[in-house]
């Protein structure tokens, strides 16, 4: 069969496919084909039959792959089907990259601050990865990542200091199906609805009172997911049923708890514990971890 009928099954079988499926590219890696804005809400809708979907914290990472890379995205779709949360920052001439620190000290061979470099001086550092080891790969441009991810992978960009009408519109140039933004609040998401009535949001909702937010700014189910936190709370169970009455998929957050654990097996003893706590999405600084774990709903 050749590639582009294989590209053709897939693209129908993420129209067709049920909620309760993880639409993928037939293609391998394991791409997720996200056509057009339509296709993005309806990956996020929830299932209660539906697995558990793994996303990459800055993109995920593994040893000789540094966060906020794309190299490192690509090397996660040889593993999984996964989304990434990345991290945008503004150089001095106005190019966005994707850095989560303000600093670049920590993740390459340089010191200062990304708003000092314009985009050609930060092109002279390589990254390192979690380990701290120097590796070959360069800071890429958002519009580098975005332009890679199509037909892969959804991008999940949690803005750092990036003035939102300018981030807006940047999207909305580049216009891509694949793309949905973090927000901590509902005025955010009205401020990046009102620029862009199609949207998806990975929106900060820790409880009824920050739901009704949404509610109230009428930012519609259909276009959000919500992240809910490091983990799921008996006590805010009435704001899971909420979202999942109204379709919206609660996402949990690893990365300040069981990714900081010092060894694998402790982190993936960790992971286990979530992956029956009821949650929708996990994010995760390291993907791959969760390669023969249960994702399956309990």
């Amino acid at each position: 069969m050749n590639k582009q009928l294989l590209s053709l099954l897939g693209t129908i079988a993420l129209l067709s496919v049920s909620c309760s499926e993880i639409p993928v590219s037939a293609d391998a890696p394991h791409y997720i084909a996200i056509e057009k804005r339509a296709d993005l809400h309806t990956w996020f809708r929830y299932s209660p039959t539906r697995p558990i979907v793994i996303s990459g914290h800055r993109g995920g990472m593994i040893s000789g792959y540094p966060e906020n890379c794309i190299e490192s995205f690509e090397k996660t779709l040889t593993m999984m089907p996964s989304f990434f949360e990345i991290d945008p920052r503004l150089t001095r001439d106005s190019v966005i990259v994707l850095m989560h620190d303000a600093t670049i000290d920590r993740t390459t061979n340089g010191s200062g601050r990304v708003a000092d470099y314009t985009l050609a001086e930060l092109q002279q550092f390589r990254l390192r990865d979690r380990d701290g080891n120097l590796t070959e790969f360069r800071i890429p441009t958002l519009e580098e990542a975005i332009r890679w991810s199509q037909g892969k992978t959804i991008l999940n960009l949690d803005i750092k200091d990036v003035p939102l009408e300018f981030m807006s519109e940047f999207i909305n140039r580049l216009a891509p199906a694949n793309v949905m933004y973090t927000v901590r609040n509902a005025k955010q998401a009205r401020l990046l609805l009102d620029r862009d009535p199609d949207a998806m949001f990975s929106a900060w909702c820790k409880n009824l009172s920050e739901y009704r937010a949404y509610q109230e700014a009428e930012i519609p189910a259909s276009q959000m997911m919500a992240y809910v936190g490091t983990m799921m709370l008996a006590d805010q169970q009435p704001l899971y049923d909420s979202l999942h009455r109204q379709g919206v998929m609660c996402m949990i957050s690893v990365a300040p708890t069981h990714d900081r654990r010092a060894a694998e097996a402790q982190k993936r003893g960790g992971y286990e514990l979530e992956l029956g706590s009821g949650c929708d999405v996990i994010e995760t600084d390291y993907p791959y971890l969760f390669l023969g774990l249960n994702t399956e709903r309990r």
